[in-house]
């Protein structure tokens, strides 16, 4: 079950040229790399910046402010990826850093 590719689907604007993915061994890598994500561009936004902080508000925001954001997981029983929504990657993203916080 931990082992379930994910391949993350973003598009950062209305620009179709925008369109990119991410793919990564777990679920649980999905959710570091949309993190990671979102620090960079955190450390873009503040370069002078050394300790940069932010919340789960803040990531939500940054995941709403996407023109688009979906995941789809393969799931093994039926050898296939299943879609998922941006609401989905936050509800994942919470569990994910309160497992991380532990």
């Amino acid at each position: 079950m931990a082992n379930r590719h994910t391949i993350v689907l973003m598009q950062n604007s209305q620009n179709r040229s925008t369109r990119t993915y991410m793919d990564y061994d777990s679920i649980s890598q999905a959710m570091d790399g949309i993190c990671t994500l979102y620090e960079r561009k955190l450390k873009d936004l503040n370069p002078a910046n050394r300790n940069i902080t932010y919340d789960i508000g803040d990531l939500y925001n940054f995941i709403d402010g996407l023109a688009d954001m979906s995941a789809l997981v393969y799931d093994h029983s039926i050898q296939a990826y299943l879609p998922n929504d941006r609401q989905w990657i936050k509800q994942r993203l919470l569990q994910h850093l309160k497992k991380l916080a532990h």
